[in-house]
């Protein structure tokens, strides 16, 4: 029998309404007949699926998933259907996923889709990864007393150095009990215990399974001087500003507070929320990662004189020492040629860069 869209089908005595949606995989073109007929993927996990990913296998080197196949919003129902119409000359065999709602996973690999037309996903066996949850708490009802026993919430920014790996700053995950990271996809995904740190320099790395995105560059060469141009790129403010944020800045001077050798002083404006993002030179190379800024208030109220913009960030030189003392060798690339425009910049940032949320 076909389904058609609102059929409704009878299962072990109860009754439900698959979803049914179509999408062409975007594979070369070849002359096999019978591999570009529709298959079927079915949800039989009992949880909300929020990605779906049919992959042609082998998936390469880079082992990639590719994109959700679920259009925009829409989740794939316990029992519902999902169909796909392979491009001629796909093939038979796929790797297929369903990225569930409760962060869980259900894969199966080198599946012979012309030997059988519907495929049954099944419970997931990996660990479940934290819930996704919102970027900030209810707001509290008046006058309602606190709740001793509420999370307290902060947030930050990351972004990924390896696969599977983000680095942010150590103030930034410090102390927390739970923390989860939002991709430039809009996925939640759930850090992996325990994070590796080095409190001096106020970094930490952080294993995040199954985190998409390409990592950013560490520059390697020539030295960075004062006066060139830097981009910012972070999730500043969370709950007031939505969306990630990018600011172009200098470098002001080749130390931070107090002397610290292992910091830029930097013109780029930040704000709370931006610490741990990367701090990029105008040909998209890592060169710093946002740490701090200078408490405007305090000073002038010690000095009679409002700083301005006077802001810090941990060398990238020292950044990309911690990762290899990690064990991880990071990409690496001189910055030379012409340089590259703020927004191109940001675009390179963006697909590197997580929001962090940690709950205490």
């Amino acid at each position: 029998m076909i389904d058609t869209p609102g059929t409704i089908r009878r299962h072990a005595g109860r009754m439900h309404r698959p979803v049914f949606l179509a999408l062409a995989l975007l594979l070369p073109l070849g002359p096999a007949l019978a591999e570009t007929q529709p298959f079927r993927i079915v949800n039989r996990t009992g949880v909300d699926a929020t990605a779906l990913n049919a992959v042609r296998t082998p998936r390469g080197a880079q082992n990639e998933w590719g994109a959700n196949l679920l259009p925009g919003n829409r989740a794939l129902t316990p029992d519902g259907g999902f169909r796909v119409v392979p491009a001629e000359g796909a093939g038979c065999r796929f790797d297929l996923r369903l990225v569930l709602a409760d962060g869980r996973e259900s894969v199966l690999r080198d599946q012979d889709i012309c030997a059988a037309r519907e495929v049954e996903m099944a419970a997931a066996a990996r660990p479940a990864a934290p819930l996704p949850v919102p970027v900030t708490p209810p707001p509290q009802v008046p006058q309602q007393r606190p709740n001793p026993q509420a999370k307290r919430i902060s947030t930050g920014s990351g972004f990924l150095v390896a696969a599977d790996r983000v680095m942010t700053n150590h103030h930034v995950v410090d102390g927390c009990d739970r923390i989860i990271l939002r991709t430039a996809d809009g996925r939640w995904l759930g850090a992996v215990p325990p994070a590796r740190v080095d409190e001096k320099l106020d970094l930490a790395l952080l294993a995040v399974p199954g985190l998409p995105g390409p990592p950013l560059t560490f520059r390697s060469n020539p030295p960075v001087r004062r006066g060139e141009g830097v981009v910012v790129y972070g999730y500043p403010l969370a709950g007031i500003l939505s969306d990630a944020v990018l600011t172009r800045g200098e470098i002001n001077g080749l130390s931070g507070l107090a002397d610290n050798r292992s910091q830029f002083q930097v013109s780029a404006p930040v704000q709370p929320g931006n610490s741990g993002g990367p701090m990029l030179d105008m040909q998209g190379h890592l060169v710093g990662v946002v740490v701090s800024k200078l408490n405007a208030q305090k000073l002038a109220q010690a000095t009679g004189d409002i700083p301005q913009n006077i802001n810090f960030a941990v060398k990238g030189e020292a950044a990309l020492s911690f990762v290899q003392r990690a064990g991880i060798t990071p990409r690496l690339a001189d910055s030379t040629g012409p340089e590259r425009g703020a927004a191109d910049v940001g675009e390179v940032a963006a697909r590197s860069t997580v929001f962090i949320r940690c709950e205490r």
